[in-house]
């Protein structure tokens, strides 16, 4: 069994919400070691500067390094490449931040689909063909994606949700024919699970704000932060999305032993 927290869309920035969203990540991190099933790792999938300057990333860092686990990093739309590499990479440069580890059995395998200056996001043929070759690799394991933007799921969905129609066929071809185990990704500010393309498709809310599903006149934001514990037994995947903001009075408890007497 393999268990891992799905964290996005952090969107930390240094004199505006830092220490809010210090505590926010710190009340994950220090609830880690009480869960019944403490998770193998976490994933933060892009978006973690929400103006991608090397301060915010500065400040993020021992926020990272706090956690009692591995965190596996992705970019967003909203962060800036320099800007990270300068203070989480070994060289300071403006390049993607594709890269995979192993963790817990998972080839976890992260792509950089942030296209500087846009909403929307996209992989290039290098990525795809970086893809291929990280595929090949530990070709014993299953593999889980993690990618900020989400491939396009339905033709005519809105162009800035998710990764292009070219980019998002040019994944699929990637990754037809391999375990999979899963696609993490943000962005859309909204908790969805789907099956792309026969391959599970988990996207949470994030950390920042949430999105109105029942509005279709524009965009409703909301007040809302969540994210997901995710579980892998054998070839069986679940979900299960925490709400930590607003805070949610307690309207009941039932301890264990009565609930599993009942029938």
């Amino acid at each position: 069994m393999t268990h891992f927290l799905h964290l996005t869309d952090l969107h930390l920035s240094v004199g505006a919400n830092h220490q809010a969203k210090a505590d926010l990540l710190a009340r994950i991190s220090d609830a880690i070691p009480s869960l019944r099933i403490p998770p193998d790792f976490v994933v933060i999938s892009g978006d973690l500067a929400d103006r991608g300057d090397t301060h915010s990333y500065a400040a993020l860092r021992p926020m990272i390094e706090a956690f009692p686990v591995p965190v596996v990093l992705a970019l967003g739309n909203h962060d800036r490449r320099a800007g990270f590499h300068a203070t989480f990479s070994a060289a300071a440069h403006d390049g993607p931040h594709d890269h995979d580890t192993v963790l817990a059995g998972l080839h976890v395998i992260t792509l950089d689909t942030a296209v500087p200056g846009r909403v929307a996001g996209a992989l290039d043929t290098g990525q795809i063909d970086w893809l291929r070759a990280a595929m090949a690799r530990h070709a014993d394991l299953p593999k889980l994606i993690v990618a900020h933007h989400p491939p396009m799921t339905e033709a005519g969905a809105l162009p800035w949700t998710c990764l292009d129609a070219a980019s998002s066929d040019a994944l699929a071809e990637a990754l037809a024919g391999q375990r999979v185990t899963g696609i993490l990704s943000g962005h859309i500010h909204m908790n969805r699970f789907s099956l792309w393309r026969g391959v599970p498709l988990v996207v949470s809310s994030g950390l920042h704000s949430t999105i109105d599903p029942l509005y279709d006149a524009g965009l409703r934001i909301r007040e809302g932060a969540s994210f997901a514990m995710v579980r892998l037994i054998g070839t069986d995947l679940s979900v299960h999305f925490v709400p930590v903001l607003p805070e949610g009075r307690e309207l009941g408890l039932i301890d264990i032993a009565r609930l599993k007497a009942f029938a």
